[in-house]
């Protein structure tokens, strides 16, 4: 559970400057879904790549590229 008080206007001050992408992310945090989904993928330590996709897919959401040294 998130212990922002999403009722007090002074808690988002900070959302007048953050980037559409910072924007959209204060958003998602909050959906209860996307946390159920982000914790199973967390608890995963050996991830198939196809069920990132997925995650990714479903959320909207992109990773940039790894190196293949940090691979």
């Amino acid at each position: 559970m998130l212990t922002i008080d999403w009722r007090l206007p002074v808690a988002y001050r900070h959302a007048k400057h953050i980037p559409v992408a910072g924007f959209a992310w204060e958003y998602l945090r909050r959906n209860d879904d996307y946390r159920q989904d982000y914790h199973a993928i967390a608890l995963n330590q050996q991830l198939p790549g196809r069920e990132l996709e997925v995650f990714a897919d479903r959320w909207g959401l992109r990773f940039p590229m790894r190196s293949r040294r940090a691979a």
